[in-house]
């Protein structure tokens, strides 16, 4: 069976996982943890740990649970005590997290009562902080500031040296492919790749490297971004080792559609500019329309994804 480690956080990756989980791989998932808004953000003061709202969303997406556990796990509390934003997921894993000692045992033992298809490893252990310079050369500190911040996003790093999690290099050393999700390239994908020890570990790696390109802009961003920008950003982080091939989507969007995201959310289309790419490409139709919301097809890609691994 080949061994797939998937870098990530947030919605993009538990979409792409949800699609993964289905084929007969040894499936990793390495969270980034540098989240720091809502119930998270509380958490994290209140416990000095790691960001659990990825965490959450990551295991519920690999979860072969009835519908009713996603939406327990999934529920937040609305009312004017201290519950009030926190998810029941995020109650649980602080709770296994204070039982056993640290996260990655505290998901270990909450992942066997969902049965997950797949091992979740947060990136580290660490209460750690995300830091932003920004297009005007101020810094912004914490991933919710940065987010919200008008401003365009020159680079990020960490306020304190990461220590990742050692299941996390072990991963990588004994990964067949290694993907960078879609997802929120600078405070979801990047925050992974912001450790020399994890850079050593990819370039010493004889897994081939992909990256999954997101359909849509994300406004601060990756604004005009191409496919070409996306894989440059990532290279640029990386050490000797670049992407070896990135999966994008040709397929057209719905004009109304593409008019309400751009208008209301300020998100494009990302263009397929295949000249200016200099990895292997593979490409398709992935768009999914779900309620009026662009999706990957997961199951589309996912397909691709393993008919690649399959040629490794």
């Amino acid at each position: 069976m080949k061994n797939v480690t998937v870098f990530g956080g947030g919605t993009g990756m538990s979409t792409l996982l949800r699609g993964l989980k289905e084929f007969p791989i040894d499936l990793r998932a390495v969270v980034s943890v540098c989240d720091d808004g809502r119930s998270t953000g509380k958490l994290r003061k209140e416990f000095n740990i790691p960001a659990m709202g990825d965490i959450r969303k990551v295991m519920i997406s690999l979860a072969k649970t009835e519908p009713l556990m996603e939406k327990l796990l999934e529920y937040r509390f609305k009312t004017c005590s201290d519950l009030n934003e926190h998810t029941v997921g995020n109650l649980l894993l602080t709770a296994g997290s204070q039982i056993t000692g640290n996260l990655k045992d505290g998901i270990s033992a909450i992942s066997k009562v969902l049965n997950l298809k797949g091992k979740v490893i947060p990136f580290s252990e660490d209460n750690i902080t995300l830091v932003g310079e920004m297009e005007d050369g101020s810094i912004i500190k914490g991933e919710s500031e940065i987010t919200s911040s008008p401003l365009s996003i020159k680079k990020v790093f960490y306020k304190e040296e990461p220590s990742p999690n050692k299941e996390v290099l072990e991963s990588i050393r004994e990964s067949d492919l290694i993907i960078f999700s879609m997802g929120s390239l600078f405070t979801s994908i990047i925050p992974n790749l912001l450790s020399k020890e994890v850079i050593d570990e990819i370039d010493n790696s004889k897994a081939k490297i992909m990256y999954v390109c997101n359909i849509m802009s994300q406004p601060g961003e990756t604004d005009e971004f191409k496919v070409s920008n996306h894989i440059e950003t990532i290279n640029n982080y990386l050490g000797k080792r670049k992407i070896d091939v990135v999966i994008a989507n040709n397929g057209d969007i719905d004009i109304e559609i593409a008019k309400k995201y751009a208008t209301i959310e300020q998100k494009d289309p990302i263009i397929l500019d295949k000249d200016n790419i200099k990895c292997d490409i593979i490409e398709g139709n992935y768009v999914s329309i779900e309620d009026n919301v662009i999706r990957h097809n997961v199951i589309k890609l996912s397909v691709d994804i393993f008919s690649y691994l399959l040629d490794l």
